[in-house]
């Protein structure tokens, strides 16, 4: 799965994949795979960006259009 929203969330807040890599205590080859969804990205980073960027999981994962978190 190809997760453009990631991308597109990261390029909002006019970040590189190495700013957003550190965030998750992960190398930047890693985070380019979660990307561009060569690899698996685990719940710990998906919780950690979706705090980050204010949207919920679902809207990173593609399962919603709207991405306001209810608080």
């Amino acid at each position: 799965m190809y997760f453009q929203r990631l991308r597109d969330l990261r390029e909002d807040r006019d970040m590189n994949q190495t700013q957003i890599a550190e965030l998750l205590n992960t190398k930047q080859t890693v985070y380019s795979r979660y990307e561009r969804g060569f690899q698996t990205i685990p719940v710990e980073h998906l919780i950690t960006l979706a705090d980050f960027y204010d949207v919920s999981t679902d809207y990173i994962l593609g399962r919603t259009n709207i991405a306001a978190v209810n608080k």
